[in-house]
């Protein structure tokens, strides 16, 4: 039986910690983000990017990498991600709040594999709460963007590692495990799937509303946007579309363009 589901990841930000006063060094943000689509509506996405790329005039195969893009360009590509039957999950760290940075630095992709704990409990829930009889087994297939420097079987085993300690008993470990097949876990080459342009684009937008420029401006134009994509729990976002390590109240009242980003919310 096919899967009911399929989750695109992709990360913004990066894990370094070196953060300087004048605000150059390592990104004060990462993220992790995940674009979520029941298997019957995944063919939309690729749709959404066929059509931003007849309005751009680019050619049929050009891959959307959102960095690199202008900002009518961007809009474009967001005004048809907006339109899609999915949802997103982002899980949000603010890196100076991280008290124990030296254990951070100290083992390699320590803080991915945390943020993707907290994204995989999240999607499990959605799925877990959409399922849809008839439509696959319930399971998602969880498609990571591929980064050189990851060893994807080490996710794998982290993944397992956890399985293990909720089996055991563990009450910190929430995710709804059969929707999850850790086998399912793939990563895959960023410009190979449209889900994970997708899935770039969402979460380079949370990091842009969120990141103060050098000049000391965000963006959240391209958050507001896809709003209405975050997955809500009895119509709150917060903890389950959107989370963070850190208190968001306490972050804004020390961030003030915070509450522009997330007004309405």
């Amino acid at each position: 039986m096919k899967t009911s589901f399929v989750a695109y990841i992709d990360e913004s930000g990066d894990e370094g910690f070196t953060f300087h006063q004048d605000g150059s060094g390592s990104s004060r943000w990462f993220l992790l983000s995940a674009t979520v689509f029941r298997r019957s509506n995944e063919p939309s996405g690729v749709s959404a990017l066929k059509a931003a790329r007849q309005t751009l005039g680019w050619e049929t195969k050009k891959p959307f990498h959102f960095t690199n893009m202008k900002h009518e360009q961007r809009l474009v590509l967001l005004h048809r991600i907006a339109l899609l039957p999915a949802r997103t999950v982002t899980v949000i760290s603010y890196k100076p709040d991280i008290l124990d940075i030296e254990r951070y630095q100290a083992n390699k992709c320590l803080l991915y594999r945390y943020l993707t704990r907290l994204l995989i409990e999240r999607v499990s829930w959605l799925c877990r709460d959409h399922y849809k009889a008839g439509e696959g087994d319930g399971v998602v297939d969880l498609i990571f963007s591929d980064r050189a420097s990851m060893s994807y079987d080490d996710i794998r085993d982290y993944i397992g590692m956890l399985k293990q300690q909720s089996e055991a008993g563990a009450a910190t470990v929430n995710i709804h495990w059969p929707v999850i097949n850790i086998q399912n876990l793939r990563a895959i080459a960023h410009s190979h799937l449209a889900g994970l342009q997708i899935a770039d684009a969402v979460a380079t937008s949370y990091l842009y509303g969120m990141r103060l420029s050098r000049l000391n401006v965000a963006d959240p134009s391209y958050m507001r946007l896809l709003r209405p994509k975050a997955y809500k729990y009895r119509g709150n976002c917060f903890g389950y579309g959107v989370k963070f390590l850190s208190s968001l109240e306490d972050l804004k009242n020390r961030m003030p363009h915070l509450h522009e980003t997330f007004d309405g919310w």
